[in-house]
């Protein structure tokens, strides 16, 4: 059961890192001179680095929205993980924690299907999507099987 836990919160935990550097890092979309993520468009212009807010409208501001809400929620989630470890009674499942996790990955996905679909008129037909884009997509399915698995988890003695 103890190493079950652990693979469980080495699971959440990786989620949670992949949302913090995907909504972080400058890379959700990228070409030869340029890069841009969900805060800033940067790009190389006569030997100089320039950057530019993402003020374009209200789909960016929706992305940064959902992928703030899902690393708040999965955070919620590990916090509340722990604290139904120590007072849920013998047999109760973590539905609390799983629903919050399910939310997040609900969250990360939506911010994701939104920048894929709008992205195209605010991004160059040079630049392809980013690793950090990449990563988004990837804690996708890891938040969300951590959340079902904490939804089917029991507690035991």
């Amino acid at each position: 059961m103890l190493l079950l836990l652990l693979g469980i919160v080495v699971l959440h935990i990786a989620a949670l890192v992949l949302l913090f550097v995907s909504t972080i890092v400058n890379a959700w979309t990228t070409g030869t001179t340029s890069s841009s993520d969900l805060w800033n468009n940067c790009s190389t212009t006569n030997g100089g680095y320039h950057c530019d807010p993402a003020n374009t409208g209200v789909w960016i501001q929706a992305v940064q929205a959902l992928m703030i809400l899902s690393i708040i929620f999965s955070f919620i989630s590990l916090f509340l993980f722990f604290c139904q470890l120590f007072t849920l009674q013998k047999g109760g499942r973590f539905f609390l924690t799983g629903v919050f996790q399910i939310l997040a990955s609900l969250f990360v996905m939506s911010g994701a299907v939104i920048y894929t679909v709008m992205s195209p008129e605010w991004v160059h037909d040079s630049e392809a999507f980013g690793w950090a884009y990449i990563m988004a997509w990837a804690a996708f399915p890891l938040a969300l099987i951590s959340g079902l698995i904490y939804v089917i988890l029991r507690k035991r003695e």
